[in-house]
Protein backbone atom coordinates (compact mmCIF):
# COMPACT_ATOMS: atom_id res chain seq x y z
CA UNK A 1 0.00 0.00 0.00
CA UNK A 2 2.92 2.72 0.89
CA UNK A 3 4.94 1.72 -2.20
CA UNK A 4 1.78 2.08 -4.34
CA UNK A 5 0.83 5.46 -2.40
CA UNK A 6 4.18 6.70 -2.87
CA UNK A 7 4.27 5.97 -6.82
CA UNK A 8 1.06 8.29 -7.65
CA UNK A 9 2.27 10.54 -5.62
CA UNK A 10 5.50 11.29 -7.86
CA UNK A 11 3.84 10.53 -10.80
CA UNK A 12 0.99 13.30 -9.69
CA UNK A 13 4.52 15.81 -8.68
CA UNK A 14 5.53 15.17 -12.52
CA UNK A 15 2.48 15.82 -14.48
CA UNK A 16 2.37 19.16 -12.24
CA UNK A 17 6.37 20.04 -12.80
CA UNK A 18 5.40 19.50 -16.75
CA UNK A 19 2.43 21.48 -16.32
CA UNK A 20 4.44 24.22 -14.83
CA UNK A 21 6.87 24.54 -17.49
CA UNK A 22 4.57 24.15 -20.61
CA UNK A 23 2.79 27.27 -18.80
CA UNK A 24 5.81 29.47 -18.60
CA UNK A 25 7.02 28.53 -21.79
CA UNK A 26 3.43 29.43 -22.96
CA UNK A 27 3.64 32.62 -21.48
CA UNK A 28 7.24 33.85 -22.79
CA UNK A 29 5.75 32.49 -25.78
CA UNK A 30 2.81 34.88 -25.90
CA UNK A 31 5.76 37.92 -24.50
CA UNK A 32 7.83 37.60 -27.67
CA UNK A 33 5.15 37.14 -29.65
CA UNK A 34 3.36 40.76 -28.55
CA UNK A 35 6.81 42.12 -27.90
CA UNK A 36 7.38 41.26 -32.19
CA UNK A 37 3.90 42.55 -33.08
CA UNK A 38 4.21 45.95 -31.20
CA UNK A 39 8.18 46.61 -32.51
CA UNK A 40 6.83 45.41 -36.11
CA UNK A 41 3.99 47.42 -35.42
CA UNK A 42 3.94 50.64 -34.37
CA UNK A 43 0.16 50.89 -33.30
CA UNK A 44 0.75 54.79 -31.97
CA UNK A 45 2.44 56.08 -35.42
CA UNK A 46 -0.38 54.06 -36.93
CA UNK A 47 -2.97 55.53 -34.71
CA UNK A 48 -1.60 59.21 -35.20
CA UNK A 49 -1.28 58.29 -39.05
CA UNK A 50 -4.85 57.73 -39.48
CA UNK A 51 -6.18 60.25 -37.36
CA UNK A 52 -4.30 63.10 -39.20
CA UNK A 53 -5.05 60.63 -42.99
CA UNK A 54 -1.22 60.45 -43.49
CA UNK A 55 -0.84 57.90 -45.82
CA UNK A 56 0.89 55.42 -44.44
CA UNK A 57 -0.33 52.06 -43.63
CA UNK A 58 0.91 48.79 -41.46
CA UNK A 59 2.90 47.05 -44.09
CA UNK A 60 4.38 50.63 -45.12
CA UNK A 61 5.97 50.53 -41.48
CA UNK A 62 6.68 46.91 -41.40
CA UNK A 63 8.64 47.50 -44.31
CA UNK A 64 10.23 50.28 -43.00
CA UNK A 65 11.39 48.21 -40.05
CA UNK A 66 12.95 45.23 -42.26
CA UNK A 67 14.50 48.33 -44.61
CA UNK A 68 16.37 49.13 -41.27
CA UNK A 69 14.45 52.85 -41.21
CA UNK A 70 12.92 53.83 -37.42
CA UNK A 71 9.28 54.59 -38.38
CA UNK A 72 8.82 57.24 -36.43
CA UNK A 73 11.93 59.10 -37.92
CA UNK A 74 9.20 59.06 -41.08
CA UNK A 75 6.10 59.12 -39.89
CA UNK A 76 6.05 62.10 -37.76
CA UNK A 77 7.84 64.52 -40.12
CA UNK A 78 4.84 63.20 -42.57
CA UNK A 79 1.97 63.92 -40.08
CA UNK A 80 4.08 67.55 -39.78
CA UNK A 81 3.95 68.16 -43.36
CA UNK A 82 0.20 66.99 -44.51
CA UNK A 83 -0.83 68.94 -41.49
CA UNK A 84 0.87 71.82 -42.98
CA UNK A 85 -0.19 70.78 -46.59
CA UNK A 86 3.53 70.72 -47.60
CA UNK A 87 3.95 68.05 -50.67
CA UNK A 88 5.96 65.42 -49.39
CA UNK A 89 5.94 61.49 -49.98
CA UNK A 90 6.75 58.83 -47.77
CA UNK A 91 8.98 57.56 -50.75
CA UNK A 92 11.15 60.72 -51.20
CA UNK A 93 11.43 61.23 -46.96
CA UNK A 94 12.80 57.88 -46.40
CA UNK A 95 15.02 57.86 -49.77
CA UNK A 96 16.46 61.08 -48.14
CA UNK A 97 16.87 59.71 -44.74
CA UNK A 98 18.65 56.44 -46.24
CA UNK A 99 21.11 58.69 -47.96
CA UNK A 100 22.22 59.98 -44.56
CA UNK A 101 19.92 63.73 -44.46
CA UNK A 102 17.76 64.92 -41.62
CA UNK A 103 14.59 64.68 -42.49
CA UNK A 104 12.84 66.75 -39.73
CA UNK A 105 15.08 70.12 -41.06
CA UNK A 106 13.97 69.50 -44.59
CA UNK A 107 10.21 69.11 -43.87
CA UNK A 108 10.56 72.50 -41.16
CA UNK A 109 12.29 74.00 -43.88
CA UNK A 110 9.48 73.44 -46.37
CA UNK A 111 7.03 74.29 -44.12
CA UNK A 112 8.37 77.65 -43.41
CA UNK A 113 9.28 78.03 -47.39
CA UNK A 114 5.37 77.39 -47.77
CA UNK A 115 4.79 79.82 -45.00
CA UNK A 116 6.95 82.27 -46.25
CA UNK A 117 5.62 81.70 -49.94
CA UNK A 118 8.90 80.71 -51.02
CA UNK A 119 9.35 78.71 -53.92
CA UNK A 120 10.76 75.47 -52.60
CA UNK A 121 10.56 72.19 -54.08
CA UNK A 122 11.71 68.65 -52.17
CA UNK A 123 13.89 67.31 -54.26
CA UNK A 124 15.66 70.88 -53.85
CA UNK A 125 15.70 70.82 -49.87
CA UNK A 126 16.83 67.22 -49.91
CA UNK A 127 19.72 68.26 -52.32
CA UNK A 128 20.73 71.62 -50.15
CA UNK A 129 19.96 69.10 -46.99
CA UNK A 130 22.83 66.79 -48.58
CA UNK A 131 25.00 69.34 -49.42
CA UNK A 132 25.71 70.61 -45.96
CA UNK A 133 24.15 73.00 -45.84
CA UNK A 134 21.59 74.07 -43.19
CA UNK A 135 18.23 73.87 -45.42
CA UNK A 136 16.03 75.37 -42.43
CA UNK A 137 18.89 78.53 -41.85
CA UNK A 138 18.90 78.99 -45.65
CA UNK A 139 15.05 79.62 -45.85
CA UNK A 140 15.65 81.48 -42.70
CA UNK A 141 17.79 83.32 -44.30
CA UNK A 142 15.55 83.95 -47.40
CA UNK A 143 13.09 85.41 -45.39
CA UNK A 144 15.51 87.64 -42.82
CA UNK A 145 18.38 88.68 -44.43
CA UNK A 146 21.86 88.95 -42.67
CA UNK A 147 24.57 90.96 -42.30
CA UNK A 148 27.79 90.62 -42.76
CA UNK A 149 31.01 92.34 -41.44
CA UNK A 150 33.49 93.03 -43.91
CA UNK A 151 36.34 92.29 -43.27
CA UNK A 152 35.60 89.30 -40.96
CA UNK A 153 36.73 90.34 -37.41
CA UNK A 154 37.66 86.32 -36.60
CA UNK A 155 40.26 86.20 -39.88
CA UNK A 156 42.80 88.60 -38.13
CA UNK A 157 41.84 91.82 -39.71
CA UNK A 158 39.72 95.25 -38.37
CA UNK A 159 39.70 97.10 -41.66
CA UNK A 160 40.55 97.00 -45.23
CA UNK A 161 43.38 98.85 -46.28
CA UNK A 162 43.89 100.93 -49.38
CA UNK A 163 46.17 103.71 -51.03
CA UNK A 164 44.50 106.84 -53.22
CA UNK A 165 46.62 107.95 -55.85
CA UNK A 166 47.99 110.61 -53.94
CA UNK A 167 49.54 107.99 -51.60
CA UNK A 168 47.48 108.64 -48.37
CA UNK A 169 46.52 104.91 -46.71
CA UNK A 170 42.53 104.46 -45.78
CA UNK A 171 41.23 102.15 -43.26
CA UNK A 172 37.76 101.32 -44.48
CA UNK A 173 34.85 98.93 -42.73
CA UNK A 174 31.88 98.06 -44.44
CA UNK A 175 28.40 95.84 -43.55
CA UNK A 176 27.01 93.78 -46.60
CA UNK A 177 23.48 92.66 -46.62
CA UNK A 178 22.68 89.42 -47.97
CA UNK A 179 20.17 87.16 -48.67
CA UNK A 180 19.92 83.50 -49.14
CA UNK A 181 18.91 82.40 -53.17
CA UNK A 182 17.93 79.19 -52.93
CA UNK A 183 18.41 78.31 -56.35
CA UNK A 184 22.35 78.96 -56.03
CA UNK A 185 22.28 77.24 -52.59
CA UNK A 186 23.68 74.08 -53.87
CA UNK A 187 26.78 74.41 -55.22
CA UNK A 188 27.50 78.20 -54.70
CA UNK A 189 29.84 80.14 -53.05
CA UNK A 190 30.16 80.56 -49.06
CA UNK A 191 30.14 83.76 -46.87
CA UNK A 192 33.59 84.30 -47.23
CA UNK A 193 33.73 84.78 -51.21
CA UNK A 194 31.43 87.20 -50.55
CA UNK A 195 33.77 89.30 -47.74
CA UNK A 196 36.76 88.49 -50.36
CA UNK A 197 35.29 90.04 -53.35
CA UNK A 198 33.66 92.84 -51.38
CA UNK A 199 37.51 93.92 -49.97
CA UNK A 200 38.91 93.76 -53.59
CA UNK A 201 36.18 96.03 -54.58
CA UNK A 202 36.97 98.34 -52.17
CA UNK A 203 40.67 98.43 -52.80
CA UNK A 204 40.26 99.27 -56.18
CA UNK A 205 37.55 101.60 -55.69
CA UNK A 206 39.73 103.57 -53.12
CA UNK A 207 42.91 103.11 -55.41
CA UNK A 208 41.34 104.48 -58.43
CA UNK A 209 40.23 107.96 -56.20
CA UNK A 210 42.76 110.99 -57.10
CA UNK A 211 42.87 111.84 -53.54
CA UNK A 212 41.76 110.22 -50.55
CA UNK A 213 39.77 113.54 -49.83
CA UNK A 214 37.40 112.58 -52.93
CA UNK A 215 36.73 109.36 -50.91
CA UNK A 216 36.33 111.00 -47.19
CA UNK A 217 33.78 113.31 -48.72
CA UNK A 218 31.69 110.68 -51.00
CA UNK A 219 31.73 107.44 -49.07
CA UNK A 220 29.01 105.67 -50.98
CA UNK A 221 31.05 105.61 -54.17
CA UNK A 222 32.35 103.07 -52.90
CA UNK A 223 29.27 101.58 -52.25
CA UNK A 224 27.81 102.29 -55.81
CA UNK A 225 31.15 100.91 -57.23
CA UNK A 226 31.55 97.80 -55.88
CA UNK A 227 27.68 97.10 -56.34
CA UNK A 228 27.83 97.56 -59.77
CA UNK A 229 30.32 95.11 -60.62
CA UNK A 230 28.38 92.42 -59.35
CA UNK A 231 30.50 90.33 -57.11
CA UNK A 232 27.16 87.88 -55.82
CA UNK A 233 27.48 85.99 -59.36
CA UNK A 234 28.43 82.76 -58.46
CA UNK A 235 27.47 82.62 -54.78
CA UNK A 236 24.72 81.54 -52.24
CA UNK A 237 23.94 84.45 -51.81
CA UNK A 238 22.15 88.19 -53.12
CA UNK A 239 23.67 91.55 -51.95
CA UNK A 240 21.11 93.65 -51.25
CA UNK A 241 23.49 96.49 -50.12
CA UNK A 242 27.30 97.75 -49.22
CA UNK A 243 27.06 100.26 -46.24
CA UNK A 244 30.27 101.97 -45.41
CA UNK A 245 30.19 101.60 -41.42
CA UNK A 246 33.99 103.51 -41.20
CA UNK A 247 36.72 105.53 -42.87
CA UNK A 248 39.66 106.23 -41.27
CA UNK A 249 42.61 108.34 -42.61
CA UNK A 250 45.98 105.90 -41.77
CA UNK A 251 49.78 106.41 -43.09
CA UNK A 252 51.46 108.39 -45.94
CA UNK A 253 52.19 105.41 -48.19
CA UNK A 254 53.20 107.80 -50.91
CA UNK A 255 56.37 110.04 -48.86
CA UNK A 256 57.29 106.65 -47.08
CA UNK A 257 57.87 105.30 -50.71
CA UNK A 258 59.76 108.44 -51.67
CA UNK A 259 61.88 108.25 -48.23
CA UNK A 260 62.56 104.36 -48.75
CA UNK A 261 63.58 105.46 -52.82
CA UNK A 262 65.89 108.07 -51.55
CA UNK A 263 67.69 106.11 -49.02
CA UNK A 264 67.86 103.18 -51.56
CA UNK A 265 69.38 106.27 -54.12
CA UNK A 266 71.57 107.33 -51.50
CA UNK A 267 73.02 103.78 -51.08
CA UNK A 268 73.65 103.29 -54.90
CA UNK A 269 75.48 106.40 -55.22
CA UNK A 270 77.46 105.67 -52.06
CA UNK A 271 78.04 102.50 -53.42
CA UNK A 272 79.61 103.85 -56.68
CA UNK A 273 81.34 106.52 -54.85
CA UNK A 274 83.41 103.64 -53.31
CA UNK A 275 83.51 101.77 -56.29
CA UNK A 276 85.39 104.95 -58.25
CA UNK A 277 87.61 105.30 -55.06
CA UNK A 278 88.35 101.96 -55.13
CA UNK A 279 89.64 102.38 -59.08
CA UNK A 280 91.23 105.70 -58.14
CA UNK A 281 93.12 103.82 -55.31
CA UNK A 282 94.08 100.94 -57.44
CA UNK A 283 94.97 103.46 -60.47
CA UNK A 284 97.52 104.99 -57.77
CA UNK A 285 99.14 101.61 -56.71
CA UNK A 286 99.64 100.90 -60.14
CA UNK A 287 101.14 104.47 -60.87
CA UNK A 288 103.27 103.70 -58.30
CA UNK A 289 104.38 100.76 -59.24
CA UNK A 290 104.95 101.62 -62.73
CA UNK A 291 107.41 105.22 -60.65
CA UNK A 292 109.75 102.18 -59.04
CA UNK A 293 109.77 100.67 -62.15
CA UNK A 294 111.23 103.42 -64.13
CA UNK A 295 113.46 104.23 -61.35
CA UNK A 296 115.20 101.10 -61.53
CA UNK A 297 115.60 101.42 -64.95
CA UNK A 298 117.14 104.92 -63.85
CA UNK A 299 119.64 103.12 -61.60
CA UNK A 300 120.24 100.45 -64.00
CA UNK A 301 120.97 103.29 -66.79
CA UNK A 302 122.98 105.53 -64.05
CA UNK A 303 125.02 101.98 -63.21
CA UNK A 304 126.32 101.86 -66.87
CA UNK A 305 127.79 105.41 -67.24
CA UNK A 306 130.70 104.19 -65.19
CA UNK A 307 131.14 101.47 -67.24
CA UNK A 308 130.91 103.30 -70.50
CA UNK A 309 133.44 106.12 -69.03
CA UNK A 310 135.97 103.61 -68.36
CA UNK A 311 135.80 101.74 -71.78
CA UNK A 312 136.03 105.35 -73.26
CA UNK A 313 139.07 105.96 -71.16
CA UNK A 314 140.42 102.75 -72.45
CA UNK A 315 139.60 103.18 -76.08
CA UNK A 316 141.11 107.31 -75.91
CA UNK A 317 138.23 108.97 -76.49
CA UNK A 318 138.32 110.60 -72.92
CA UNK A 319 141.01 112.16 -71.56
CA UNK A 320 141.61 113.19 -67.69
CA UNK A 321 141.13 116.67 -68.31
CA UNK A 322 137.58 116.02 -69.57
CA UNK A 323 136.95 113.96 -66.53
CA UNK A 324 138.15 116.62 -63.85
CA UNK A 325 135.87 119.19 -65.70
CA UNK A 326 132.84 116.73 -65.77
CA UNK A 327 133.32 116.34 -61.82
CA UNK A 328 133.45 120.02 -61.49
CA UNK A 329 130.39 120.81 -63.12
CA UNK A 330 128.85 117.34 -61.55
CA UNK A 331 130.44 119.09 -57.44
CA UNK A 332 129.12 122.90 -58.94
CA UNK A 333 125.64 121.51 -59.57
CA UNK A 334 125.11 119.68 -56.21
CA UNK A 335 126.59 122.99 -54.45
CA UNK A 336 124.12 124.97 -56.16
CA UNK A 337 121.14 122.11 -55.69
CA UNK A 338 121.92 122.28 -51.37
CA UNK A 339 122.22 126.10 -51.55
CA UNK A 340 118.57 125.95 -53.08
CA UNK A 341 117.34 123.34 -50.47
CA UNK A 342 118.20 125.42 -47.94
CA UNK A 343 116.39 128.55 -49.10
CA UNK A 344 113.20 126.61 -49.52
CA UNK A 345 113.34 125.07 -45.87
CA UNK A 346 113.74 129.25 -44.35
CA UNK A 347 111.41 130.41 -46.36
CA UNK A 348 108.67 127.77 -46.95
CA UNK A 349 106.80 127.66 -43.38
CA UNK A 350 106.12 131.47 -44.55
CA UNK A 351 104.73 130.83 -47.70
CA UNK A 352 105.28 132.44 -50.99
CA UNK A 353 104.79 135.83 -50.83
CA UNK A 354 104.62 135.63 -46.60
CA UNK A 355 107.56 138.09 -44.60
Amino acid sequence: MNAQFLSSTLAVAGQVDNLAVMLALGVALIILFLWLFLWLIPVKLWIAAKLTRTPVGLVDMIGMRFRRVAPSLIVNPMIAAVQARVPATRMQLESHYLAGGNVWMVVQALISSQKARIDLSVDQACAIDLAGRNVLEAVKMSVEPRVIDCPNPAGGRSTIDAVAKDGIQLRAKARVTVRANLERLVGGATEETIIARVGEGIVSSIGSANSHKEVLENPDRISKAVLARGLDSGTAFSILSIDIADIDVGQNIGAKLQIDQAEADKQIAQARAEQRRAMAVAAEQEMKAREQEMRAKVVEAEAQVPLAMAEAFRLGHLGIMDYYKMKNIVADTDMRSSISKGYEEESGPKGPGKK
